[in-house]
């Protein structure tokens, strides 16, 4: 692998957080942000760290997203996630809403991305994949 490639380092960290491994998840992020510092990395790490409990450190990244948004485009999907890992439901649904009213190229991933797995049981969700135009 060419450990200059951002984006195997998110690929691999995000596949360590689904394994369970947590720190090499946010250690391989890490490195992702060290080479590029998109802002999809930085969501990439908000995930990882809600997920392995870093709750404080999650909403420093949502706190630097939103900082990051007023220089350039962030879309609102990346906030979703972190709070829907966070177990912030309502906060997360806000988030896809405002994604949504953007437009945003995200939310052809709605459907698979497990990064919403914790919102799928909700029914705003079934509701919000029919309102995007994808198979429930």
């Amino acid at each position: 692998m060419n450990r200059s490639f951002a984006r195997g380092h998110v690929a691999i960290g995000m596949t360590y957080v689904q394994m369970g491994k947590h720190e090499e998840a946010i250690a391989e992020i890490k490195q992702a942000i060290s080479i590029r510092n998109d802002t999809i990395d930085i969501a990439a790490l908000g995930y990882a760290c809600a997920v392995a409990g870093k709750r404080v450190e999650a909403r420093r990244l949502i706190d630097n997203l939103a900082e990051l948004s007023k220089q350039r485009y962030v879309s609102p999907y990346f906030s979703a996630g972190i709070y829907a890992a966070l177990g912030e439901r309502d906060q997360a649904f806000a988030w896809l809403e405002k994604a949504y009213q953007e437009r945003s190229p995200h939310l052809t991933l709605i459907a698979i991305d497990a990064v919403l797995d914790p919102l799928r049981s909700d029914p705003r969700f079934v509701d919000f994949v029919r309102r995007v135009g994808l198979p429930s």
